[in-house]
């Protein structure tokens, strides 16, 4: 959030305030290793989130809350797993969290975002490379603002430590986790 005119012609510096997530137009999305062999892909549909900002990265704070329950692989027996104590324990952790700490340019359309990320009952910082996508005005006269960012970490420094031994070696699911959100961000006109 520079104070520059970006493609859609709009001025961040004057939509300074605070942004709030449209959850029909974001995604916050994972990719793991299943076997060894094969990407398996899911996504949190519960999020939501804001925003603060005086117009500049330094001046700006996000906060972003999750379902832990929303979680969706497309498959109901591995969702089911998924938010058992083996994994989320959705019933005893219900909201994972992101806060940033930080945020700094890295040009004219791209961010480092530093922030603690909670699941379950750990909070670890995390670097996320954002970059901004475009901003404009819908035909209701809210001011819009796409950004999308992607982040690996490892599933066991959240306490997500189940896994299964495989006899070829290897195991089951990956701790390697590659996280990407998607975000559209609304602010009303003034």
């Amino acid at each position: 959030m520079s104070a520059t005119t970006d493609k859609a012609g709009a001025t961040s510096k004057g939509l300074a305030g605070t942004w709030h997530i449209d959850v029909a137009h974001s995604a916050v999305e994972f990719t793991v290793t299943h076997l060894m062999l094969s990407k398996v892909r899911g996504r949190f549909t519960d999020i939501s989130g804001t925003v603060q900002t005086d117009g500049t990265p330094d001046g700006s704070q996000i906060e972003v809350d999750i379902g832990a329950a929303s979680i969706s692989t497309h498959d109901d027996a591995r969702d089911a797993h998924l938010r058992s104590a083996d994994f989320f324990d959705v019933q005893k952790f219900p909201r994972i969290k992101f806060v940033s700490t930080a945020i700094k340019s890295k040009g004219d359309s791209d961010f480092r975002v530093t922030g603690n990320l909670t699941i379950r009952d750990v909070t670890r910082p995390v670097e996320m490379d954002v970059s901004r996508e475009g901003s404009g005005r819908d035909p209701w006269g809210n001011d819009r603002a796409g950004f999308s960012g992607t982040l690996r970490l490892d599933r066991r420094d959240f306490g997500l430590t189940w896994n299964q031994a495989l006899e070829t070696g290897g195991v089951l699911v990956s701790n390697d986790v590659k996280l990407t959100v998607d975000v559209e961000l609304t602010h009303k006109a003034e």
